[in-house]
């Protein structure tokens, strides 16, 4: 296994440049300097850089055409291909404001979305879907008679706007506080322009967007899939020698379980950094693949859509501090706190709250719910500890929340999906572990006569909910859920189906 003359280390995402350019303006850069480098590549076909800018700036010009302005939010619903990066960019190059979300979104929640983010414009194939909007399909963005030069520069004050589910079980909306520039000379995260990066994640989530953008940005030549596929993924290492794969600890355990015989036949010493993101890593996984690739070319960020704060470690480290998730980032305090607000002891857990350096409010604003906070100090929700050197730990990834692949699901907005089907009278949804998954959703429905048709609260929640905030499995029973204050020990019912899930 080829290992880097350097080995990579993760700087701060999101800290200031020396010479900042829009990044609606950054395809363009690259294209000018070297127009048939390979700049994206989806499904065996590779589109050069000057390709890729000139398609970008034609869309914006079609979508300028169509009403989008500077600082307007345009979203993007699709599925993961050329069209979901290009129409992002197109709306960076006119000053406007991206927000990625998943085409496989319930009706339902599309419409709450839509209602709390008010955007000028809806890219989706299903136009029926975008509701009193205006909208596009991806093929309507692009009008070949436009104009493929660059268009004036223009920075959006706002880089991009992520939707996520909420506690209260109505979604919300993270907006980025950092205008979208970035220097197309200076990578960050330790990436090279003549780096490969593979992202086989879905471009909806705040992490493989971000990721897959600025690579392009940069300058890398970027592969993407439709879909993860565990074994397609290690052909992509070897076809096209990757440096770079982002991934989820669900991606990482399907990969790690595949046949000796199929790991086997791909070459993957081309790999300078895997890095996992979104969900806590099962140690004996990762021990394994820092036997597989080396512990140099492992690493963990731990952080949250809003920016509030974070930390890193490399493999190396974490050998050290076995599973750690690191120091906290440059720019960046890291508080744990009891209930109290007092500072835990090292070894003692708390809630994990962050400030960023540039004060509260710097990274991040809702649309549609409240920070929690302790002072100026924010809080994602996450339990943990720190060691006496200054290492943290997560003892729970918020309590209440479910993290099933690498996807955050909060049981409100499940539980409140299933309680609105005839005949439950309250429902729990609580995350089991998974061995594949991480954690599955589970739903305890209390009924009045004990009964309940899966099939058909399964069809119920199929046109409400996404996919993979559907419980995987279903009980049912009679006795209260809840106190009369509404109230329920989440903790309780979990642990008692933790042995039996395990």
């Amino acid at each position: 296994m080829r290992r880097p003359a350097n080995p990579r280390t993760l700087s701060t995402p999101g800290v200031a440049v020396p010479s900042p350019r829009a990044v609606g303006a950054l395809l363009n850069i690259q294209a000018a300097r070297d127009p048939d480098r390979p700049a994206l590549t989806f499904e065996g076909v590779t589109i050069s850089r000057g390709e890729l800018a000139a398609r970008v700036n034609r869309r914006a010009r079609t979508m300028a055409a169509a009403g989008v302005k500077a600082d307007d939010f345009v979203v993007v619903a699709l599925p993961n291909g050329p069209a979901f990066l290009e129409v992002a960019y197109a709306i960076w190059g006119l000053g406007a404001t991206p927000v990625p979300l998943s085409h496989r979104l319930a009706n339902g929640e599309l419409a709450d979305i839509l209602d709390l983010v008010q955007p000028a414009l809806v890219v989706i194939d299903d136009t029926g879907r975008a509701g009193p909007w205006p909208v596009l399909t991806p093929s309507q963005t692009h009008d070949a008679r436009q104009d493929g030069g660059p268009l004036p520069e223009i920075a959006s004050t706002h880089l991009k706007a992520i939707a996520s589910g909420g506690s209260t079980g109505r979604p919300k909306v993270i907006v980025d506080m950092a205008p979208a520039l970035a220097d197309p000379d200076v990578p960050l995260l330790g990436m090279r322009p003549d780096d490969v990066l593979l992202n086989p994640g879905p471009l909806y989530h705040a992490a493989p967007f971000g990721m897959t953008c600025f690579a392009l940005g940069w300058g890398l030549h970027v592969i993407i899939m439709p879909r993860f596929d565990a074994e397609e993924t290690l052909r992509l290492i070897d076809r096209h020698k990757v440096n770079w794969l982002f991934q989820v600890p669900t991606m990482m355990h399907r990969i790690w379980v595949l046949p000796d015989e199929i790991r086997g036949r791909y070459d993957v010493g081309s790999l300078d950094a895997v890095v996992h993101i979104a969900a806590a890593c099962p140690s004996w996984l990762k021990k394994n693949w820092i036997d597989w690739v080396g512990a140099e070319t492992v690493w963990e960020l731990y952080t949250g859509t809003e920016a509030l704060g974070g930390t890193s470690i490399s493999g190396t480290d974490w050998l050290a501090h076995p599973g750690s998730v690191g120091r906290v980032l440059p720019g960046y305090e890291l508080k744990v706190l009891d209930e109290a607000g007092q500072p835990c002891a090292p070894g003692q857990v708390g809630e994990i709250y962050f400030l960023p350096q540039r004060g509260r409010g710097a990274t991040y604003r809702y649309i549609g719910a409240e920070p929690k906070a302790k002072g100026e100090f924010e809080t994602l929700g996450d339990m943990g500890y720190l060691d006496e050197e200054g290492f943290l730990y997560l003892a729970d990834r918020r309590v209440d929340l479910i993290v099933t692949g690498g996807a955050n699901v909060y049981p409100a907005e499940v539980e409140a999906a299933i309680d609105a089907w005839p005949g439950v009278q309250c429902s729990v949804v609580i995350g089991l572990p998974d061995v594949d998954m991480g954690q599955r959703v589970h739903a305890i429905v209390e009924t009045a006569d004990g009964t309940l048709d899966e099939e058909g609260l399964h069809a119920f929640l199929s046109v409400r909910i996404a996919p993979y905030k559907r419980p995987r499995t279903f009980e049912v029973t009679t006795e209260r859920l809840r106190d009369d204050a509404g109230k329920v020990r989440r903790g309780a019912l979990r642990q008692a189906r933790m042995a039996p899930a395990a």
